[in-house]
């Protein structure tokens, strides 16, 4: 209905405000977001699928935070079918589908069946396996959900308790739950939608024995793990979708995000599948002799993590990117307070939020570091691509240092994007706080983030681990010749650790040296993994009680790769000015930041002197106010986030900030459609409305 409230207008013009900020830097928008984005055609894509999703009612945003968590799974389902049928309407190829599921942004009932679920069978299953299930995958005549996680055990994929048994009677495999804990659990897809899983269990086969006289023909033989190995299981019935007998099934019910998604939990009971069940590739079981074959390296079974983990890591810029952008945006419009030095503070408006110091602090260092993970992306990106080919040609030397530099990046970037969704969020004051921001969904579903596929503190053992075993090599091998650029590093290191000099990185003259800001952070990483040697081959010390340092050892060395990358990105780079001028300064803004909040292992491990570290926080100071603030909303601008995707009032392109807040509050929000009877002597909630206490009662 319309009322007095549609004429009135905001004190400050957002529109405007966005405008003019869009017209003081020179940042050419479209040239940043064709280098970040051209791969595959990206721009073009979202284009293209957004239109789409918008011209479907089903796909409208509006009202989805109203719903209850079944809706949104009901939601959840039926936008997945529709992506089904609009594939087929508009002759998507897979890129032009994940493209649509990431832009409809909720984690989808069928998100399984392209990540793990094919991907485990694609790279684990042989030949057999793999023209029998990839194409009733592609066909989508069958969904699928990875079930490795369990109630008792889930980074600690060893120590499964799911049994996989084979019988060489019968030529079968026995999947049982012998525990509550075995119960599997958190595997998304697995509560109502599945109809099949990548189910991993612990193979259990019979030990050999020697033939003895004494012995009993019918006696039960012993069986020995030969660890976890994954299984192809139908787990629901085809016509009916009811569990299959022997299978207990279902979702585990409300969590932190994931509205949509059911993630679900799992029990067998004495449940039989065929030999062909076990996925082949590498590892096999021998039908006649029960004997235990495998083909190349044993960490292969861990191949679906590792394309999810580098599957993470090159996402995490964009969810990043996505908050950054509403906090720039916002900040930008936002105004609070008037400059209490100001002569004349009666003719002066307030100031923009975003020119406070304070704010700065606190978004700006994260913009920078959407461009520092946007570089590692693609660098892990290459590296993944490059260690399959090898992997698919036999050669399993790379998979040691896709395996670790997968771990100690996921733990890294998952903890910049989680934690700064938040720092965003508080940075927004309390409009940051409200279903406008656009951050309610996008901070509850990627909280999950940092635990899932391997815990943030967990995984970086394996990282450390890495690293200690090569600085090992390079102190018992000094002269050797280096395979890598790590060990090369690593067997420099040795030769100047007792004589190298801090690096200068502020020069005399004031200027940042680059090479030197680098050197800085791969040095700090050395050391560390220097004493990590010590501490634990030299010295024997409890892996336990090293812990806490080996975790900081695998940050250390992760932030050294995201340095060396945006570094080398810098270098010929093919931005024009002001851009690439913008770039450096972005570069320059993230490795001090960076330094500044572990300034003490800088100087401890002799990277960086206290007189280079006393200065830093007045160069990070300088860099935002004068190099990156002016250009901040044409930098957010250049990550091409649709306002579709956004679904952020605080964060449109346009500016109409206030507007669309009270738009959702006054004229969407279904609360506000219903008249309450708040008289606490009645039990009648809906005034006129007799049964609806009735109601209530009946959902609790």
């Amino acid at each position: 209905m319309p009322d007095f409230t549609d004429d009135l207008k905001p004190l400050y013009d957002g529109q405007a405000t966005l405008a003019a900020e869009r017209d003081r830097s020179a940042i050419n928008v479209g040239e940043l977001s064709k280098h970040l984005l051209s791969r595959d055609g990206f721009l073009e894509r979202q284009k293209r699928v957004v239109n789409v999703l918008q011209s479907e009612k089903l796909f409208s945003k509006r009202q989805q935070a109203n719903l209850s968590r079944p809706e949104r799974y009901y939601l959840g389902l039926a936008r997945a079918k529709k992506l089904r049928r609009l594939v087929h309407d508009h002759k998507w190829n897979h890129q032009d589908y994940h493209m649509a599921d990431y832009l409809v942004d909720e984690m989808s009932p069928y998100h399984l069946q392209m990540s793990m679920f094919v991907t485990t069978i694609r790279e684990q299953g042989d030949e057999a396996q793999r023209n029998h299930w990839l194409p009733q995958i592609e066909a989508w005549k069958i969904i699928g959900a990875y079930a490795q996680t369990e109630q008792g055990h889930g980074s600690n994929v060893r120590g499964l308790e799911l049994q996989a048994r084979w019988d060489p009677k019968k030529k079968e495999f026995e999947l049982h739950s012998p525990t509550l804990t075995a119960s599997k659990w958190w595997n998304g897809a697995l509560g109502r939608t599945a109809t099949h899983a990548i189910v991993v269990a612990q193979l259990l086969l019979p030990q050999i024995q020697t033939p003895s006289i004494d012995a009993a023909d019918d006696a039960e033989p012993k069986y020995v793990s030969h660890g976890p190995h994954p299984f192809v299981v139908r787990i629901r019935d085809q016509d009916t979708h009811q569990p299959l007998p022997g299978i207990v099934v279902g979702d585990i019910g409300p969590k932190y995000g994931y509205t949509s998604m059911d993630n679900g939990y799992m029990l067998f009971n004495h449940f039989r599948v065929p030999h062909a069940a076990m996925l082949a590739r590498y590892s096999r079981v021998d039908p006649e002799t029960s004997a235990f074959q495998r083909t190349g390296s044993s960490a292969v079974v861990y191949g679906s993590l590792t394309n999810v983990r580098a599957n993470i890591i090159m996402h995490a810029r964009l969810v990043l990117a996505r908050a950054v952008t509403i906090a720039v945006r916002y900040c930008s419009i936002r105004r609070q307070f008037k400059d209490r030095d100001a002569l004349d503070t009666e003719s002066i408006p307030e100031t923009v939020v975003l020119d406070y110091p304070t704010v700065m602090i606190r978004v700006l260092p994260l913009l920078a570091t959407t461009f520092a993970l946007h570089y590692t992306g693609e660098a892990m990106y290459e590296l993944y691509r490059r260690s399959r080919e090898s992997i698919e040609g036999g050669d399993f030397g790379s998979l040691a240092e896709l395996h670790s530099t997968s771990s100690g990046l996921k733990s890294l970037c998952t903890m910049y994007a989680a934690d700064g969704i938040e720092i965003c969020r508080r940075a927004m004051g309390g409009h940051g706080f409200g279903g406008g921001s656009g951050l309610v969904q996008i901070n509850a579903d990627y909280l999950s983030k940092p635990t899932v596929e391997g815990d943030n503190w967990m995984i970086t053992q394996q990282v450390s681990n890495y690293l200690i075993k090569k600085m090992t090599a390079a102190v018992e091998e000094p002269h050797m010749e280096s395979k890598d650029a790590l060990s090369d590093h690593f067997r420099r290191y040795l030769k100047q650790r007792t004589t190298a000099r801090p690096q200068e990185v502020i020069t005399s003259n004031g200027t940042i040296d680059d090479t030197a800001l680098v050197e800085a952070f791969k040095w700090r990483a050395a050391t560390l993994s220097y004493q990590a040697y010590q501490q634990r081959i030299v010295q024997k010390q409890r892996w336990n009680t090293l812990l806490i340092s080996l975790h900081k050892l695998s940050r250390a060395y992760s932030e050294s790769i995201l340095v060396t990358n945006f570094h080398s990105a810098l270098q010929n780079s093919p931005l024009s000015e002001p851009t690439r001028s913008t770039m450096r300064d972005l570069f320059h803004l993230y490795a001090l930041h960076t330094i500044d909040s572990d300034a003490r292992t800088f100087q401890t491990t002799g990277a960086l002197s206290a007189v280079v570290l006393d200065a830093i926080p007045d160069r990070v100071l300088d860099i935002m106010t004068q190099k990156v603030r002016p250009h901040a909303v044409k930098l957010v601008d250049s990550w091409a986030i649709p306002d579709y995707l956004l679904d952020s009032a605080l964060g449109r392109y346009d500016g109409k900030v206030y507007e669309e807040l009270f738009q959702k509050a006054h004229r969407e929000n279904p609360l506000n459609r219903v008249t309450f009877n708040v008289d606490w002597r009645s039990s009648e909630i809906v005034k006129g409305d007799k049964d609806s206490e009735a109601r209530i009662l009946a959902k609790l």
